[in-house]
C-alpha cells in the first residue's frame, strides 16, 4: 500500500510502467521492524533473543511472549493509534515491548525513567495513553504523577525478579507475566498496511519545559534498523563466530528506541546483554561473561571503561565495535579507548531521527596516523547513514549551504525517511522543524572539506549530559524563582565523566550572598536530579547594550578553564 501523500503528490506522474502495474500482495509489503521478528522467529527460534541477569529467552520465546502481549491489549480494547506508555530500564519487558505493542496495532510510549512526576504526568496525558506498564521501583515518581494526571489509567506493574534491588510498590491491576497469560499464543495478528503508521511516540528530554512528543513510523523503524546493521556491521554467522552480533544494550531503550538496535538485533538474529544499572563492573562483566561485540552508549560510558579499576577490568582478545553519541566525546578520550581495545564510531542524530543518522564513516587514508590526529577526525559528527536521504549545513534563513572551509557556521538540517512524522498534537512545532523542506535540527556545525561535519554549538543552549538532554532554559526558569537572584545563565560546563554538564552563573539582588548549598537544594525541589546544576557561579553576568545576557561568553570562560 502507497500512501496517500505519494499517490497524490503532482510530481509524480505516471509512465508506461505503471500501466496495469499495480501493487498487491505478491509484490509490496509495507516496511515495518515486526518483519524482522517474524523472521527471526522461523530462521532462529533457538538463537538467545536476549540475557539479562539469570534469564535468557530465545528468539522463538520472545515472539510467543509479544504475540501474547498484543493479543492481551487487544482484548481489553487496545488497537491501532491508542498509545501505550512505558517506564522501565533495559531489561526483558522494555525489550519485548518494542516488538509487542506494535503487534497489537497500537502505539508504544517510552517514557524517561530519571523524570519526575510532573513531567510524567504532562507526557501520559499529552500522549493520550490509554494504558501504563512501569517497573515498581518507579512508583516514588509514578504514583504522584497518576495523582497529577487527574484521571483513571489502567496500570500493568512489571516486577524485576532478577534484580537485588527492593520491589517497589505496585500500583496495578496485575503484573506483566500475569497479563502476557491471557493472552492467546496462537493470536492472528496482522501486520500494518501503512508503513506511514506510527510505531512509537517518543518525547523530548526536556528540550522545552513542555517536552514535545516525537511520532515515528513503521518505515522509519524498518529503515534505521537496516541502516544500522549495515553501517556497524552487525552480520551474521555461525554461532561463537565473533561476526554474530552480540550487543550490550547500554543505550536506554526509552531514548530513541535504544537508537532501534532492538530491531537491528531481530533482523540479523543477534542477540542483547540488557543491562539494568550501567556501571564498568556491570558492563566488563557482561562483555567478559556474553563475548559482547558491540555497544552504543554516550561519551560517560567510555569514561567508565577506560576509568574501569583493575578488579572491574576484564580483559578481551576479540573485536568490539562501540557507538558513541550526545557531545562530542575530547579526543583524548577517543586516543584512550582505541587503546583500550574498542574500534569507536562517533554519531550523530536526535530523538526526531530515530536516532543516529550521522557517522563518522572512516576512511582508509586515516590508517596509520598518529593516535591525536586520528581521535580528532574521529570526534567529528560525519556524514550521513546510507538509509539518509540528505544532510546540509545551511544558512537558516536562506536556506543556502555554508562553504566548505570548516569556518563559516550553519544549521545541520536533514531530510530523508528516518526523520519523524512530525511532534503530536503540536503543528506549528511541526511546520517550523520543516520549514524549506528540511528537517532543521538546532544544531550548529561547520562543514569541512572533506565532507565532514562538525558541531560548533547548539542553537538552543541544550546540554547533553551523560546521554541526556538538558534544557539550559528551564534550569534558568527555576533559578529565576529564588527570591535572592536577580538574573541567572545556564551553560554547558566540559566535565570528563559526563561529557558536560549544566553550570549556572547567578546574579544575586544587592545585598544577598551566594550558596551552592542553598541553591543546590532549592533545585533539587524542583527538578529531576540530572538537570540539577553541578557548579554555581555567583557573579555579575555579561551582558549586551540592550540587556541580553552574552552566555556565549560564559561558554568561552569555561572552555578556557
Amino acid at each position: 500500500m502507497v500512501h496517500e501523500t505519494e499517490r497524490s503528490d503532482p510530481q509524480i506522474s505516471q509512465s508506461n510502467y505503471d500501466r496495469d502495474l499495480d501493487a498487491n500482495t505478491a509484490n509490496f509489503a509495507a516496511l515495518t521492524p515486526l518483519s524482522f521478528l517474524r523472521r527471526a522467529r522461523d530462521v532462529y527460534p533457538h538463537r538467545t533473543a536476549y540475557a539479562y541477569e539469570s534469564l535468557t529467552r530465545s528468539w522463538g520465546e520472545v515472539y510467543e511472549r509479544c504475540v501474547r502481549f498484543a493479543s492481551a491489549l487487544n482484548a481489553r480494547g487496545i488497537g491501532r493509534g491508542d498509545t501505550v506508555a512505558i517506564i522501565a530500564p533495559n531489561i526483558p519487558e522494555m525489550f519485548e515491548l518494542q516488538f509487542a505493542v506494535a503487534m497489537a496495532g497500537a502505539v508504544m510510549n517510552p517514557i524517561n525513567i530519571r523524570l519526575d512526576a510532573a513531567t510524567i504526568a504532562y507526557i501520559l496525558d499529552h500522549g493520550e495513553a490509554k494504558l501504563l506498564v512501569t517497573d515498581t521501583r518507579f512508583a516514588p515518581a509514578v504514583e504522584p504523577a497518576l495523582e497529577k494526571l487527574g484521571r483513571a489509567l489502567p496500570v500493568i506493574d512489571i516486577v524485576d525478579g532478577e534484580t537485588d534491588e527492593p520491589e517497589g510498590k505496585r500500583l496495578g491491576e496485575m503484573d506483566t507475566e500475569a497479563f502476557i497469560r491471557l493472552g492467546d499464543p496462537a493470536y492472528d495478528w496482522v501486520m500494518p498496511t501503512d508503513e506511514w503508521d506510527a510505531i512509537s511516540l517518543n518525547y523530548t528530554s526536556g528540550t522545552t519545559s513542555d517536552p514535545k512528543g516525537v511520532v515515528v513510523h513503521h518505515r522509519g523503524a524498518h529503515l534505521i534498523a537496516l541502516g544500522t546493521a549495515a553501517s556497524w556491521p552487525m552480520t551474521g554467522g555461525l554461532e561463537g563466530d565473533a561476526t554474530f552480533p552480540v550487543h550490550m544494550y547500554v543505550v536506554p531503550l526509552f531514548h530513541c528506541n535504544g537508537w532501534g538496535h532492538a530491531w537491528a538485533l531481530a533482523a540479523t538474529g543477534g542477540m542483547s546483554v540488557l543491562i539494568r544499572n550501567v556501571n564498568a563492573k556491570n558492563l566488563y562483566a557482561a562483555i567478559g561473561a556474553h563475548r559482547v561485540t558491540h555497544f552504543g552508549g554516550a561519551p560517560i560510558v567510555l569514561s567508565m571503561l577506560i576509568n574501569a579499576t583493575d578488579e572491574e577490568r576484564k580483559d578481551f582478545d576479540w573485536p568490539i565495535r562501540a557507538y558513541t553519541a550526545a557531545a562530542p566525546p575530547p579526543p583524548a578520550v577517543l586516543a584512550a579507548v582505541k587503546k583500550a581495545g574498542f574500534t569507536l564510531t562517533h554519531v550523530y542524530g536526535l530523538t526526531e531521527t530515530y536516532g543516529h543518522v550521522l557517522e563518522c564513516a572512516p576512511q582508509a587514508e586515516w590508517l596509520g596516523k598518529p593516535n591525536d590526529e586520528l581521535a580528532e577526525l574521529n570526534s567529528r559528527q560525519g556524514v550521513r547513514y546510507a538509509v539518509l536521504e540528505d544532510v546540509m549545513v545551511a544558512d537558516p534563513d536562506t536556506m543556502e549551504p555554508v562553504p566548505a572551509d570548516g569556518e563559516t557556521i550553519g544549521e545541520i538540517m536533514v531530510r530523508g525517511n528516518v526523520v519523524m512524522k512530525g511532534y503530536y498534537r503540536n503543528p506549528s512545532a511541526s511546520e517550523a522543524a520543516f520549514a524549506g523542506g528540511w528537517f532543521h535540527t538546532g544544531d550548529l556545525a561547520v562543514m569541512n572539506a572533506d565532507g565532514y561535519l562538525k558541531i560548533k554549538d547548539r542553537s538552543k543552549d541544550i546540554i547533553i549530559s551523560g546521554g541526556e538532554n538538558i534544557s539550559s532554559v528551564e534550569i534558568e526558569g527555576i533559578l529565576a524563582g529564588h527570591e535572592d537572584v536577580m538574573a541567572a545563565a545556564v551553560v554547558a560546563k566540559p566535565d570528563e565523566k559526563w561529557g558536560e554538564t549544566p553550570c549556572a552563573f547567578l546574579e544575586l539582588k544587592p545585598g544577598k550572598s551566594g550558596d551552592t548549598a542553598t541553591m543546590t537544594a532549592w533545585c533539587r525541589e524542583r527538578m529531576a536530579s540530572f538537570k540539577v546544576p553541578k557548579t554555581f557561579i555567583f557573579e555579575e553576568l555579561p551582558k549586551t547594550s540592550t540587556g541580553k545576557i552574552q552566555k556565549f561568553v560564559l561558554r568561552d570562560r569555561l572552555r578556557d578553564g
